[in-house]
């Protein structure tokens, strides 16, 4: 990666985010954190650094806000009804396309891609967001190429992944992206994530 200090990993939390949005990839990366000899770095931030609560009603504490996370290799954005309202606050989308500007990889959980698109950064990229979100997405960005199976669309330099569960499955690829795919599968052995559902 770009930036010349060891690998770090921002995740962006906000009220009303998806509670596994936040803490699913959180696990992965973290698990990954603990047992790399990369030795990543993987904080949570906020708007102003204050607590959020998510949207059924978990209360998260930032380790910074965004004035004070410093260089990412990679930006976790995740989704959940606070998005709407991030959306359309034009001061929000400038911070995330300075984020686009000076951070390797972006990635998103969920409706996190309705922000990625109303800020410009989906604009003809293969994409995949939550199942019944696609219209919203077509309507803030109809150049977007929507992928309605994939669990996660990898772009490049924007990774994408559909609801929920699935930003699980993306931050496993990027653990086997960032460093390989043993150690994907080490994590992923770990947490003990082997979906078998039920019904």
């Amino acid at each position: 990666m770009t930036t010349d200090r060891p690998l770090r990993v921002g995740i962006f939390v906000f009220d009303d985010a998806e509670e596994l949005d936040v803490v699913g990839p959180y696990e992965v990366l973290a698990s990954w954190a603990q047992h790399s000899p990369l030795r990543p770095e993987v904080v949570t931030f906020s708007t102003d650094g204050a607590g959020v609560r998510l949207a059924k009603g978990l209360r998260v504490v930032p380790d910074l806000s965004a004035e004070d996370v410093g260089p990412l290799h990679v930006l976790v954005y995740p989704g959940g009804r606070g998005t709407r309202r991030l959306a359309t606050d034009s001061e929000h989308l400038a911070w995330v396309r300075a984020m686009r500007a000076r951070t390797p990889l972006m990635t998103s959980v969920c409706t996190g891609a309705l922000v990625y698109a109303a800020a410009g950064l989906l604009a003809g990229r293969a994409v995949t967001t939550h199942w019944s979100a696609f219209d919203e997405l077509a309507a803030l960005d109809a150049s977007t190429l929507p992928d309605h199976d994939a669990r996660f669309v990898d772009d490049g330099d924007v990774v994408t992944s559909a609801g929920v569960s699935a930003g699980i499955d993306m931050a496993l690829h990027l653990v086997a992206r960032l460093e390989s795919v043993e150690m994907a599968r080490g994590v992923r052995r770990g947490i003990q994530y082997d979906p078998a559902p039920p019904v």
